[in-house]
């Protein structure tokens, strides 16, 4: 049943595209002075139908049509009625889209007067709310009717052939080729949302707000920077997937305890990491996640066990040299230095590293967040909050990690930018980077991780594949509402 799993993370990323969108539009009637919408406005919602229109209508609606939906009318004859209306809604909403997409480009552009500007944007924001209205039914009906009743009724070689279909890597409506470009679409949505939603960018627009749509994931690339990352990527999985067998272990922690004066935060904790890795750390507040990340850094003290890096002790090691061995934290909250300009703080995270590299690499990060490039003279605490994720996570890659620390990534962001973070954790585990994850989205965390524990007042109590914890009874009843 691995295309329910597809499609329920599917729903998930669409339901904040909506919360975003619907969002968007009330900030934007509630600041309406009649005039026309701004170009910046009228790209966020280009971005939002063309990913609607390649992603949803496309791929999404198309599969289930396809394989579930036909395997289902032959299976339980009572479901023809649901599967109809579903069918009718897919249709329905292409039209919608359609219809939204020429009122952007004809109704609410150019200059007219005041009351004609009002009531174009008023007209536009009914259809946009009615749109995204419809598509929270849509996908609240297939996760409480359709789903269930697939689970239900379909046999075994339904699901080997549904199963197949979607998982299908040369399938050109749902394959590798066609994930990266929903991938670069949804990058592209979130780097131009408003700050409110988004990352707020305009950079790589064109006078029609066309853009730069990017490739891999990574919108805006200079083109030569954006094959560079694609290609060592590719070169990465191909190493990763030869060597997985052998993979060499880059962090283990054995026993390990900690204490904030007489309260033991950690309890003899057993922990490894091996080399390519995304290991999550999933857990309730106060469950120890963060201090055992500051463990692993050096700035939390140990009681008692061993930690050792790449076959090296550095259980007394200081911090500044186990950064100096390539251990990179970014740190809950973000804490960035607010006075200093983005591209200084950008600069710190190279300190350790060699200056002929300092270019390249920074060049590296703009490719991956072109926010940062475009507002790289600002101080930092003029940042949104998503802004200021990026530019921590890019002053850590500027230490050319071997094991990069991520601490609550997602704390805080809109929903939008939850999924972008986590888009971006995809592509930094696929271009080989070790990567110790803690979170507490434990459904996002889990998914995209190889593998991972979950940590109960100190203790680690269950450790298993990200997949093997995402099914685990306990772990769904605790962590996941499940």
């Amino acid at each position: 049943m691995k295309a329910l799993q597809i499609i329920t993370e599917e729903h998930r990323r669409l339901w904040r595209v909506v919360i975003a969108v619907d969002r968007v539009v009330d900030e934007l009637e509630a600041h309406a002075e009649g005039e026309a919408m701004a170009a910046p406005e009228r790209v966020f919602f280009a971005a939002v139908f063309d990913y609607l229109d390649r992603f949803v209508d496309r791929a999404h609606h198309a599969k289930e049509d396809d394989y579930l939906f036909r395997h289902l009318r032959r299976r339980h004859a009572p479901a023809a009625a649901l599967l109809e209306r579903l069918e009718a809604e897919h249709y329905d909403q292409r039209q919608t889209l359609t219809d939204l997409r020429n009122r952007l480009t004809t109704e609410i552009q150019g200059d007219r007067e005041v009351s004609r500007a009002l009531a174009d944007f008023a007209d536009f924001a009914a259809a946009v709310r009615g749109y995204t209205q419809g598509l929270r039914e849509h996908i609240r009906r297939e996760e409480k009717e359709l789903l269930p009743l697939a689970r239900q009724h379909l046999h075994a070689e339904d699901w080997n052939e549904i199963d197949a279909a979607f998982t299908d890597n040369d399938d050109p409506l749902f394959g590798t080729s066609a994930r990266e470009e929903f991938r670069a679409l949804y990058h592209r949505l979130a780097s131009l949302a408003p700050e409110s939603v988004g990352l707020g960018g305009q950079g790589g627009m064109d006078e029609g707000g066309a853009g730069d749509s990017g490739v891999s994931g990574i919108p805006f690339a200079a083109p030569s920077v954006a094959a560079e990352i694609k290609e060592k990527t590719r070169e990465k999985t191909r190493e990763k997937e030869a060597s997985s067998a052998e993979r060499e272990i880059r962090l283990k922690i054995e026993n390990v305890s900690s204490n904030y004066g007489r309260i033991k935060a950690l309890k003899g904790i057993d922990l490894e990491i091996h080399a390519g890795e995304l290991v999550a750390l999933v857990g309730a507040n106060g469950a120890g996640k963060t201090t055992l990340l500051r463990v692993i850094s050096g700035v939390q003290p140990i009681a008692s066990g061993r930690l050792f890096f790449e076959g090296a002790e550095i259980t007394r090691l200081r911090s500044d040299r186990r950064v100096r061995r390539g251990i990179c934290q970014v740190p809950e909250g973000r804490q960035v230095f607010g006075p200093m300009s983005i591209e200084d703080n950008l600069l710190l995270g190279a300190y350790c590293q060699p200056k002929r590299e300092t270019a390249r690499e920074m060049e590296r990060i703009y490719a991956l967040f072109p926010i940062l490039k475009e507002k790289r003279k600002l101080p930092a605490g003029t940042l949104s909050g998503g802004q200021q994720q990026m530019l921590a996570i890019g002053r850590a890659l500027m230490g050319r990690p071997r094991l990069l620390l991520l601490d609550e990534p997602s704390m805080g962001l809109a929903p939008l930018l939850v999924e972008e973070v986590f888009d971006v954790v995809k592509t930094l585990k696929n271009q080989g980077i070790t990567i110790f994850l803690v979170e507490q989205n434990a459904f996002a965390a889990l998914a995209i991780a190889d593998r991972g524990y979950v940590l109960e007042t100190g203790n680690t109590i269950l450790s298993g594949s990200g997949e093997e914890l995402l099914h685990d009874e306990q772990v769904r009843a605790a962590y996941l509402g499940m």
